[in-house]
């Protein structure tokens, strides 16, 4: 019989994992909206673009001020909030007939999505035991997987059937069963032991993340969140659509995406492995330098057969990397200042996921051919390997404070 600590941590990795579920649910099924929208909007590769840039600049204010808020009110309580906002404005979005409102719409659900994952990812850190926590952080992590492959199903099967309204209200309505699960979780036990003894502003949580002690691990971060993720949204947003411009079909790019999206599972549950066997630093600098390798044999692919094995490395890579850097980041801080660390460091990092869309849509509309654009992403990926390589300091089994 399992133990009660087991239990509450499975719970504890369920409920959360759920939330991570649908908000991947949400971005995944943006790359194919973006793709259905283009013909039925009749959008320029400068809107397109645009569309993934403010879903990200929601992002990056939702990571910085709910970060912030998690060192001030609470773990559980701006886990819950974030789930809201993304909920009602996925919902909302779905009965917007005019591209400025959806672009509104989209700033509000990516506030609620960036909020919730570095919250999300210190809460699950500071509940389990060291020995486990970095694997436990990347089963986390997986979820997001789970969530890219149902938003790929129903891309699929819904939106050139029913449309992409009705795929965003099968999104969102979930996300409520997810939030009255939330209602009963406990707070972390690290920021409830300290809530009552130690509180600082949050302009002194900033200023200590530049402190001598913390200047390396927050220049590290920074640099890694913000290559990783200009080169995740530049990539993996647009993938239905490079698809097309590569000659397939809508209907056939969404299945072959769907199939790459399965690779997802395999890279997280290697890197979950891998994580307690050689350390965070290992995995990061691994599975970058593979995602970056896979980036660069994506775009020059000229076979069917090419493209599926590079998109398919892709996956396998680069959410492992992503794994590995959730379960890394909040180990870098006290707990004082875990929230605001992790979140100015996802906050970076979506400036980011802003720059890369809009710098494929620029891009592609000046007819810059697909293997260049994958050359700058592979670029980006190995600036934040080395990063990692020479800034980061190994956390395995390292006790929270």
């Amino acid at each position: 019989m399992k133990n009660k600590k087991e239990i509450s941590e499975r719970k504890l990795l369920g409920i959360a994992g759920m939330g991570w579920m649908f908000d991947a649910m949400d971005v995944g099924m943006l790359s194919f909206i973006i793709a259905a929208l283009k013909v039925e909007w009749d959008l320029t590769p400068g809107q397109m673009g645009w569309i993934g840039s403010v879903n990200s600049i929601g992002m990056a204010v939702g990571a910085l001020i709910f970060g912030l808020m998690a060192d001030r009110v609470g773990r559980k309580h701006v886990f819950i909030i974030t789930l809201l906002l993304f909920s009602v404005g996925s919902g909302a979005s779905a009965l917007t007939t005019t591209f400025a409102a959806f672009l509104v719409l989209r700033f509000f659900i990516g506030a609620g999505l960036g909020g919730e994952l570095p919250v999300a990812s210190t809460l699950v850190s500071e509940s389990v035991s060291a020995e486990k926590r970095g694997r436990i952080v990347v089963l986390l992590e997986s979820f997001w997987a789970v969530g890219w492959l149902v938003a790929a199903v129903i891309s699929y099967f819904i939106i050139p059937k029913f449309g992409w309204q009705i795929a965003l209200v099968i999104s969102a309505l979930p996300a409520l069963y997810a939030l009255y699960l939330r209602m009963g979780l406990p707070d972390s036990p690290r920021f409830t032991a300290v809530k009552d003894k130690k509180k600082i502003s949050a302009f002194e949580g900033m200023k200590k993340l530049w402190s001598k002690e913390y200047r390396r691990p927050t220049a590290m971060l920074w640099i890694v969140w913000f290559c990783v993720v200009f080169s995740y949204y530049g990539m993996f947003l647009w993938l239905p659509s490079v698809m097309v411009m590569k000659g397939f079909s809508l209907i056939k790019s969404f299945e072959y995406v769907l199939i790459m999206t399965l690779a997802q599972l395999p890279g997280y549950f290697t890197a979950a492995w891998f994580i307690e066997k050689f350390g965070r630093k290992f995995v990061l600098v691994v599975y970058l330098i593979g995602t970056a390798v896979s980036a660069y044999l994506f775009g020059v692919a000229d076979s069917t057969a090419m493209l599926m094995l590079a998109g398919i490395l892709l996956s396998f890579f680069n959410l492992g990397a992503w794994g590995g850097l959730y379960a890394y980041s909040p180990e870098q801080y006290p707990t004082i200042i875990r929230g605001t660390g992790t979140g100015m460091a996802a906050a970076i990092g979506r400036v980011g996921g802003i720059l890369g869309p809009l710098l494929v849509g620029n891009l592609v509309a000046q007819q810059v051919s697909i293997s260049t654009i994958f050359m700058i992403f592979c670029i980006s990926v190995l600036i934040g390997a080395f990063a990692v390589f020479f800034l980061g300091k190994e956390t395995k089994s390292k006790e929270l404070v």
